[in-house]
């Protein structure tokens, strides 16, 4: 029998679910909410607002902060964050539980834990290499990591995972070189060293999580206290340990309304749990939404291409609104799309933000090839969620470089060319504008006072390299240093100072931790005289955020026992500058969007990125059409689909898995016609960029669209 406090909004893609779930909220306050005649304050009920991710997040605060009209609080999350929230929040109940020492946690990000991690197993990783040589070691460190946190999303106790392990991975065991139980023994040695030092992994909260605090009576009753109201936006995005969540609150009384898109699942395979999920909503009453308020090409013709494609017998004639862009290389595919957007945004046919680029894998060459066209002719470009090494920008590379020129014993870090190029970018001013500057451009474009050719000069006869303490000599030692000119010898006499300064600074101690000190690289080189781009500020964001959460960890490790975590400090800079220099941070800071004209930007995204973010564009360009990554290309962890909760017990196969990729490709194509409103153009070059022919499963939609004129 239904309960008449849950409520299950079903339905495909754009369909209006969110729009549903925000309007019962809105009812919901109004019988729950305090009067406005009420002369005095009294406690609210509480609200808990779930999303599937960070992106998703914001939008749902926003669109349910304007319907309240601000009237009513609310707690917006995702569930991993709520999760992390709920364990730091009610971290003493765990300290008396578990017995741990009474310090604050901190959480470790993702390449921290690996770091750690390895330098934990670091005996055990070294045995099993001289076993096996072709090892990876960080694959395989990853790996470990993965399966821990599969298991805890799962809700799966530790001690289960080498039967499933053996069961699921029969005849396929090369892929793990390690006994299974040995594996279990690394991760329980893993955990148990953490949480001895107050350490929080993704995994390891989960498992705090669901293992001993959700089932904790005290922490129960506080639970159904703060929420007698949660709505819980794309649960087919969500852990199956977020369902043992919602069975508690509902034993409490809490009202719930649940969205669930059927054709979504983007996160499956990356710990989302959607069929034990969708158990669900047997105890809730149906809200069934079948057609999209908006026109898009799915409503009419989704199930129909999908058969198509699927089926190799079908027939189908598509509509003039799915046309084919074919060439026969890719880098000829990719002029003609950007040419194409060109034209259409230059006759008025589209806005940029009306168009987005799509791929199973958009690759650097795209994106760049893209980015370089169309920003020629003003058009903004965003890649979202690019996830760029943040080495991959010079401003970055040159404060590594800065770090290793001041700190004494790194100097096997840097080179000449590093040294050239922290030159060129540390000497950028900010330009002046000039008439021919166009309104698409944000700021004016900056000039350098030592241009590449001096930088590579002053590197070549200025730089004097040593293992312990490299050193910047004045432009005088340069023989014919009149030919840097005045402007340029002024300013490198003035970065060399700089540098001697902090250098002096750092023999008085007067600086506390390499933080600081990038902090005034930044205000001195790259702020005070120029304004960058959103892309450059997002990457020294996440940078300095990077920085500080890697100092954070390095203090709290000083009291342990691991190897190199009281090590000296310039040993602690090399770390950090291999840690980047790895490529395993990235440029995808907390979710901030551009404002101004460069909000209004054609969007370069791969499937996963685009489904995640719940775009929707007029046109789309899927590119790279004929590419077998549209079957194959799964966004999945290591073993993922054992730790489903619907899995069938036996041994994963190659048809196990053909079956899922089939089943991900039907979601992905009923996905993205939902979300093209217009036009859907099939971006296929004969060759890929490494010269194969390309003859992936979406060719015969391909060959049986209308050719794009011209």
């Amino acid at each position: 029998m239904a309960n008449h406090k849950l409520t299950w909004i079903t339905g495909p893609t754009r369909s209006g679910k969110t729009t549903q779930l925000i309007q019962h909220c809105c009812t919901w306050v109004k019988q729950a909410g305090r009067p406005d005649n009420l002369p005095t304050p009294i406690a609210l009920p509480g609200v808990l607002v779930l999303a599937a991710n960070g992106d998703n997040r914001i939008d749902l605060d926003a669109r349910l902060t304007a319907a309240l009209q601000g009237t009513y609080p609310f707690h917006a999350t995702t569930p991993l964050g709520f999760f992390q929230d709920e364990v730091t929040l009610f971290w003493p109940l765990l300290i008396q539980q578990l017995d741990l020492k009474a310090q604050f946690p901190v959480r470790l990000n993702p390449e921290n834990e690996q770091e750690l991690a390895t330098r934990l197993w670091r005996s055990s990783l070294d045995e099993i290499i001289a076993r096996q040589p072709t090892v990876n070691e960080e694959r395989f460190v990853r790996r470990l990591l993965d399966l821990l946190q599969l298991t805890h999303l799962a809700g799966i106790p530790l001690n289960d995972m080498p039967t499933i392990l053996q069961q699921g991975l029969a005849g396929q065991e090369q892929e793990l070189p390690l006994p299974f139980p040995q594996v279990k023994i690394l991760l329980q040695e893993w955990e148990r060293w953490c949480l001895e030092r107050g350490l929080l992994t993704y995994g390891i909260m989960t498992a705090l999580y669901w293992q001993y605090l959700l089932p904790h009576v005290t922490y129960q009753r506080h639970l159904r206290e703060r929420y007698q109201m949660v709505l819980a936006d794309d649960v087919d995005e969500y852990p199956a340990i977020a369902r043992s969540l919602f069975e508690v609150l509902i034993q409490g009384g809490s009202e719930i309304v649940f969205t669930f898109n059927p054709d979504g699942a983007v996160r499956s395979g990356l710990g989302a749990d959607p069929a034990y999920l969708a158990a669900l909503a047997h105890q809730c009453q149906m809200v069934a939404l079948t057609h999209p308020p908006v026109p898009c090409l799915g409503s009419e013709w989704g199930h129909a291409i999908v058969e198509f494609v699927t089926d190799p017998m079908a027939l189908l004639a598509l509509p003039e609104a799915i046309q084919t862009i074919q060439t026969i290389s890719r880098a000829e595919l990719l002029r003609r799309v950007a040419e194409l957007i060109v034209k259409a945004v230059q006759s008025g046919q589209v806005e940029p933000r009306e168009v987005a680029v799509i791929a199973p894998g958009l690759d650097a060459i795209a994106r760049y090839t893209l980015s370089e066209i169309l920003t020629k002719h003003q058009i903004p470009v965003a890649s979202l969620n690019d996830q760029r090494p943040l080495t991959s920008f010079p401003i970055i590379r040159s404060l590594l470089t800065l770090l290793a020129l001041i700190y004494p014993g790194l100097g096997r870090l840097i080179d000449r060319d590093a040294v050239a190029e922290m030159l060129v970018v540390f000497t950028q001013k900010q330009g002046t504008p000039t008439l021919s500057l166009t309104p698409h451009t944000p700021h004016p474009t900056p000039h350098t006072l030592i241009d590449p050719v001096r930088a590579g000069l002053l590197a070549d006869y200025c730089f004097a390299p040593h293992p312990d303490r490299p050193r910047l000599l004045p432009p005088t030692t340069f023989p014919r240093w009149d030919r840097l000119g005045y402007q340029a010898s002024e300013t490198y006499q003035s970065v060399l100072q700089w540098i001697e300064t902090q250098k002096t600074q750092l023999e008085q101690r007067l600086i506390p931790n390499a933080v600081t000190l990038l902090d005034r690289a930044i205000q001195h080189f790259l702020i005070a005289e120029r304004t960058l781009s959103f892309d450059q500020l997002s990457a020294l964001r996440q940078f300095i955020e990077t920085a500080q959460h890697y100092w954070e960890i390095n203090n709290r490790l000083k009291q342990s026992q691991l190897p190199n975590s009281d090590a000296p400090t310039f040993m602690t800079v090399g770390h950090f500058i291999q840690l980047l220099r790895n490529g395993t941070v990235t440029s995808n800071p907390y979710p901030v969007r551009p404002i101004g004209p460069s909000s209004n930007a054609v969007t370069l995204a791969n499937v996963f990125q685009y489904r995640s973010n719940r775009r929707a564009h007029r046109w789309h360009f899927w590119l790279d059409a004929g590419s077998p990554r549209w079957l194959s290309g799964v966004d999945a962890l290591f073993a993922a689909p054992l730790f489903l909760h619907e899995w069938s017990g036996r041994a994963w196969t190659a048809a196990d898995a053909l079956t899922a990729n089939e089943q991900r490709l039907r979601r992905i194509l009923l996905d993205l016609l939902s979300r093209a409103e217009e036009r859907v153009y099939l971006c296929h070059s004969d060759l890929a960029t490494s010269g194969q022919e390309q003859t992936g499963v979406l060719l015969s939609l391909v060959n049986a669209a209308i050719a794009v004129s011209g």
